[in-house]
Order: C-alpha cells, then structure tokens, then sequence
C-alpha cells in the first residue's frame, strides 16, 4: 500500500542562531538541489559522456501569518540577523494522522532577506513574515 501526500502534509520548523526556535512556519519554497553538468563529445560521432558538475541549491524560502504575541517581539533582532545568522530549518513529512514519518530535510544557511509584513490598506489578506536564506551544503 502507498501512501501519497499533499502540499499541506508538511510540519516545516525553523531555528535561528541569537533567537533559537521560532517555531512553525506556514510555507516552504525552494531548496531545489541542481547540477553543473557537463558533457564530453568523443570523436567518431559517440554518443555524448556525462561528466556531472558542481552541485547547488537553490534558495530557501519559509513564511507564516504575522501573530503580534509571537513575531513582534522578535522582528528587529531578526531584521538585524540578516546577512550574519545561521538559520536551521527542517522540513518533516506527516501522515494522514500528522504523525511524523521518517527522517526530514534538513536545511542550513545564512539568512538572505527578512521579510516583515506589507502593508495595504485596501486589503485584508493575511499579514505574512518571509525568511530566505541560502543554503549551505546539501539537505541533510
């Protein structure tokens, strides 16, 4: 039997250096892990040899409501955090239960870009706070 999953079948967790547990965020984007591949041409017309290439990951980018108990008190230190913190963040698949299941994506870097809340006052939507960071090494 197979179990399938859906977008929102995710816990995605962060933690900052200076901060610690920022606890859980709403999305994840990013993270994409991509190769500088390379190709070899032998002569007499063979077929083409793959080389492989340099390895990176894309950007990594996690956001969540703005709640003023839970974010407000933390937002200037994370805004100066930015270009000097490491950022953890793990990304845990769950089951039809919200049980965990198995190991998750574990991502590291320097925080990128803090985002606090845009404002609009012709709208309503949901005040969102983004971190991009950029990874460092391969998903663990």
């Amino acid at each position: 039997m197979s179990t399938p999953t859906r977008k929102d079948m995710w816990a995605v967790t962060a933690s900052v250096d200076g901060l610690g547990d920022l606890g859980v965020f709403d999305t994840f984007s990013g993270g994409d892990v991509d190769s500088d591949e390379q190709k070899y041409r032998p002569g007499a017309m063979a077929a083409p040899v793959s080389l492989g290439g340099a390895v990176e990951m894309a950007n990594v980018t996690i956001s969540r409501d703005y709640v003023l108990e839970r974010d407000h008190p933390i937002a200037h230190t994370l805004l100066a955090l930015v270009g000097v913190a490491t950022i953890r963040v793990a990304k845990q698949p769950l089951d039809f239960n919200k049980v965990p299941y198995g190991r998750p994506f574990v991502y590291t870097g320097k925080i990128k870009r803090c985002l606090t809340p845009e404002h609009d006052s012709t709208s309503s939507d949901p005040g969102m706070m983004e971190i991009e960071f950029v990874p460092t090494g391969t998903v663990a």
